[in-house]
């Protein structure tokens, strides 16, 4: 870790863009939550086939978490409660099919 008590610029060197660097860092947390959301959504989609057999909920499960995601990824407001909301009904799915 950089030892910023003795660095003069908040731990950036002077060459180092600061500001471009903290866009870049919120840019891949987003993007990871968003991932991750629609990842366990695929894992959803996978049990809803397995568990229930209703594999043409589960393709369309996949779909719509990838639609989501990337809606999420454009639209910064929306963010990761577009898969999220995928993964609520997939959940639901799951136990009231």
């Amino acid at each position: 870790m950089a030892d910023t008590k003795h660095a003069p610029h908040g731990g950036y060197s002077p060459d180092m863009d600061g500001p471009a660097h903290e866009v870049t860092y919120n840019g891949f947390v987003r993007f990871a939550e968003i991932a991750t959301a629609v990842i366990i959504c695929h894992v959803l989609a996978l049990a809803v086939g397995g568990i229930k057999h209703a594999w043409l909920t589960a393709i369309f499960g996949v779909i719509l978490s990838l639609a989501a995601g990337a809606i999420g990824a454009i639209a910064p407001s929306i963010g990761v409660r577009a898969p999220a909301a995928v993964g609520v009904l997939l959940l639901l799915a799951l136990f009231f099919y």
